[in-house]
Parts: structure tokens; sequence; C-alpha cells
């Protein structure tokens, strides 16, 4: 976890500076404030060096998520097995596909074989492995119950991996309908229109119908002015792109693009149910390998990657540290669905609150994959007649033209034919 710098004032007035680790900037500030410092500021603080047994820097970058559930499932296998945890690491490293994770695999072999846990040589990579990933391992070495920690891991990151590739599928069809959209309208308006415009133009057409002007206009920005025009147009693009990731790393602009995201239509509510089944499946999975139900919820805040929801899980964290039930809090947050708030006090009350969550994730994942099916099965028809509303407005401007051209020369060859019969009588 990274660590942080902070300043703050205790009740009686006297500033106190410290560092302390925690999940991001908000978070430690909600911890301080609920032991009843008023904050001051809170930075970064500097890194130090950090090496590994073997005298090198822990390896930078992350893993892929389906690389990491192959890993853990064959982790969990081999010491449910009765294999020796060095040994398991030996075979992990040379059957590690992915070069990074066979490096940091190595690397945590050589810490544990000079003495130190599985769990702390882990930590060293907290973009391989989570706040969840290690608060499991260190659960599991704590209660001598490695192989049912990583099990329970092993599932749940095969249940994220099959969630997230639902979500990617359903969204496969859109983009690539998107992106050949853009491909038409560019070869379009940068080959096609300005050969139509130069006829046009030696017809003696001098005025143009309101679609017609809208797509030569279109054709001059993007043709017109090479390579000055599309360089300003591209890095203005690059800067709107750089602009929104800058907005999204702040606080304001990170509580602003979650609370959207939630609030949205049609994808707000699918958003949600996504959140609300890994917060479920995540929970679950930590209180059933008996982590403290505060410690639990801490995590979860951190890996439920909404800053509206986190908010709303440590609030109710806060108010069970003082006494208060697990569901009044996320009732008040009006985040929370009713049936969710009535199974946790419902598996409050029977003492298998990590079952009840377990089915409540369920049920969750089974929604989201229906709210997936009927939005791809909306989609596709909007998309191609998105498709073809694009192909078809250009068609017609281009058409246009030509119409009133057809109407000019048919008028004139009338005019000629009329005038020539009364020549002729007055003769």
């Amino acid at each position: 976890m990274p660590v942080f710098q902070y300043t703050v004032k205790d009740a009686s007035g006297q500033t106190k500076t410290g560092t302390k680790e925690a999940e991001s900037q908000a978070v430690l500030g909600r911890q301080l404030r609920e032991q009843g410092f008023t904050v001051k500021s809170i930075k970064a603080a500097k890194k130090k060096a950090v090496t590994t047994q073997s005298g090198k820097k822990p390896v930078r970058g992350g893993v892929k998520l389906s690389d990491l559930s192959v890993y853990c499932r064959q982790f969990s296998t081999m010491v449910d097995a009765g294999v020796s945890l060095v040994r398991c690491l030996s075979v992990l490293q040379e059957q590690a596909t992915n070069p990074r994770l066979k490096r940091i695999t190595s690397d945590i072999q050589a810490e544990v074989e000079a003495g130190n846990t599985l769990s702390k040589a882990m930590a060293k990579y907290p973009r391989v492995f989570n706040n969840l990933f290690i608060g499991l391992i260190k659960a599991g070495e704590v209660g001598g119950v490695l192989e049912e920690s990583l099990q329970r891991l092993s599932h749940f990151l095969e249940k994220d991996v099959e969630l997230r590739r639902k979500v990617k599928t359903a969204m496969t069809y859109p983009v690539i309908v998107m992106i050949v959209a853009v491909g038409i309208v560019l070869g379009l308006v940068t080959f096609i229109v300005p050969k139509f415009i130069d006829l046009f133009k030696e017809l003696g057409v001098k005025e143009f119908p309101p679609m017609t002007l809208m797509l030569m206009n279109m054709s001059n920005m993007v043709t017109k002015g090479f390579p000055m025009r599309q360089i300003l147009i591209g890095g203005g693009c690059f800067l709107a792109f750089l602009g929104y990731k800058m907005f999204q790393r702040t606080k304001f602009g990170k509580r602003l693009i979650d609370r959207t995201k939630l609030k949205i239509p049609v994808f707000g509510p699918l958003n949600h149910k996504i959140a609300l089944a890994r917060f479920s499946r995540t929970l679950g999975t930590l209180l059933v390998s008996g982590v403290p139900i505060l410690q639990a919820l801490e995590t979860v805040a951190g890996t439920v990657d909404n800053d509206i929801l986190a908010e709303a899980i440590m609030h109710a964290r806060a108010r069970i540290r003082e006494g208060e039930r697990i569901g009044v809090p996320l009732k008040k947050s009006g985040l929370f669905p009713p049936m969710i708030v009535q199974m946790i006090g419902i598996g409050e009350e029977s003492g298998a609150l990590d079952g009840m969550l377990t089915k409540v994730a369920e049920f969750y994942e089974g929604e989201v994959d229906a709210a997936l099916d009927s939005l791809t099965s909306a989609i596709e028809p909007i998309m191609i007649v998105f498709l073809g509303g694009i192909v078809c407005f250009i068609v017609v401007a281009m058409f246009m033209p030509m119409v009133s051209i057809i109407q000019n020369l048919s008028g004139g060859g009338d005019d000629e034919g009329d005038s020539s019969p009364k020549k002729s009588g007055g003769e």
C-alpha cells in the first residue's frame, strides 16, 4: 500500500505529523477523522528504494487478472496436496507463462526462503497483489488454513474474470460498429465528397442545400490545410483526453465521475449492479476466511472501485465500530437496495453473514448477465440504424444538388422548345 504523510490537530489543538499506509488519501483522511483528529494536510510520502532479497528492485507493472487467476488456482491445488511452500513457488515460477509473473514469483521465493511470510513478500507488489489478496493470504497464514484461503481467492478471481469477460463481450459489438462508422465517414468525406463538390462547381452550382453545406464543411475540415489543421485537431483531442485523465485523478473529479457512472441512463444501473456484486463477493470471501469485519470493510472500500460506494462503506464501518448493525448505515446511504440490507440483517441475526453475502453476489451476478444480454440485444439494431443513418445522410446530401442540376437542365430545355414554334409562327 502507498505511504502518506499527514498533519492533523487533536482535540486539544496540538498539531501532529506522521506517516501511515493507506489505500488512498481519502481512506486515510476518513480514518484520521474517525480517531477524532482534524486533518490539515495529507500528501504522498517520498518513497524509499525497495529491494528484494536478491538485492534487485521489485518488478514494476501489473499482471493480467486471468493470469493471476490461473496462478492462484495452481497455487491452491499444490498447497492442498501437501507440497511445501518453497517447492510450490519453484513450480509456479517454472510454469508461469507471463515473464513479469515469473520474475515476481522468483523474488517471492527468495523472500520466503529468507524467513519472510508469504503475505509480506507479496505485499511488495501492490500492483499485482491487491489488499484483498494480501488480506486473505495473511488470514490463511494466521489461521493455518492457507490452502482454504487460496481456494477462496482463486474462486473469487475466476468469478471476477468471468464478470469482466461478459462485460467486454457485450461491449465488443458496439465498439466495432462505431469504429467502422467512423472509418466509413472519414473515407467518404476525405475521398468521395471532394470529387462531388468539384463536379458540382464545374456544373455551375452556386447555392447548396444546408445538408450539403454541412457535409462540405466537414470535408474541408478534414482535407484542407494539411497537415497543420489535422495536427491541431489531433492535438486538441489528445489534450481533451489528457485533461479528462487529470480531472479524474482529482478528488472532486473522481467523485463526480463515479457518481455519474451510477446515474447515467442504461449504463448507470448496470455499473451499480456490478459494484454491488463485487461488494458482496469480496466481503463474503473476506468474512468466510476469518478476516475481522472492520478490516474486511476497509479492504472492500478499496476494491469496490467507486468513491461514492467506498464512502458509504467506510461510514458504515464507523457506525459498526460504535456498536451499530451493518444494515442500518447501508440503508441510510441510499446506495444499497432493500434486498441487500435485509439479507445482511438476516445474516447477522443467524450468524451466517458470509453465506448470505455469497447468495447476494450470485443474485446480482445473474442480474448483470440478464442486463448485459438485454443491452446487447437492444444495441445491435440501434447501432445498425445509426450506421445506416450516417450513410443515408451523406448520400442524400450528395444527391440533392444533382436533383437541382437536373431540374435546371430540364427547365432550360422546355424553354427552348417553347420558343421555337413561336418564332416559326411569327415568320
